[in-house]
């Protein structure tokens, strides 16, 4: 099986994880609304959001097989958005810091308007006990404006944690590459 592969997403972070598998692939803006739900929760918000990204794309191109994918931080009972601005950001980290904060990344793969498969990864990060001084040197030194949680794992916000718990480190990133593999090779794709 297999066929055309679109990643329901213009995040670099998720393109170049993607990039990994050495599948071929485009991607395409889902135009979908992110606002949480009444009651929702950080993990049926990034289950929910992947579904309708993969979906929203896979109705244009009926044919395709279509990877969406969302990541919610969940702290103290409530998701965390991405911060959009540096005060938002420092904002942030200063409320999570010497805590342990969730991510919930999902991923569902879409063919024809239906869900062919969908994973969820939770990664728990602690972080350290962060001075605002160090807070605003590292949010000024990364811009880590458009990612959920105020940190970039891959560089240099990995300086904030103590500890990461997680089954799949790219899904802290934005893409579970271990549940996305699986998910193509059932549909079909040729992985090693």
């Amino acid at each position: 099986m297999s066929g055309t592969l679109i990643l329901a997403s213009t995040s670099r972070y998720r393109r170049e994880l993607l990039q990994r598998l050495q599948l071929p692939f485009t991607t395409e803006r889902p135009e979908v609304d992110e606002t949480a739900l009444p009651g929702e929760s950080p993990a049926a918000l990034a289950a929910r959001l992947a579904a309708a990204k993969a979906r929203e794309v896979a109705r244009v191109h009926p044919a395709a097989w279509v990877i969406g994918s969302d990541q919610v931080a969940g702290f103290d009972g409530r998701a965390l958005g991405k911060p959009g601005t540096r005060d938002a950001a420092i904002a942030q980290l200063e409320s999570m810091s010497g805590s342990s904060v969730q991510f919930l990344t999902a991923v569902a793969l879409c063919r024809g308007g239906a869900v062919a498969g969908e994973a969820l990864d939770v990664t728990t990060v602690v972080f350290r006990h962060l001075q605002r001084a160090e807070i605003e040197r590292y949010v000024d030194a990364e811009q880590p404006l458009d990612c959920a949680g105020s940190f970039k794992s891959e560089g240099l916000g990995i300086a904030l944690f103590e500890a990461i718990d997680t089954r799949d480190p790219t899904a802290l990133v934005g893409l579970p590459l271990i549940a996305t593999a699986g998910l193509l090779r059932n549909a079909g794709f040729v992985l090693p």
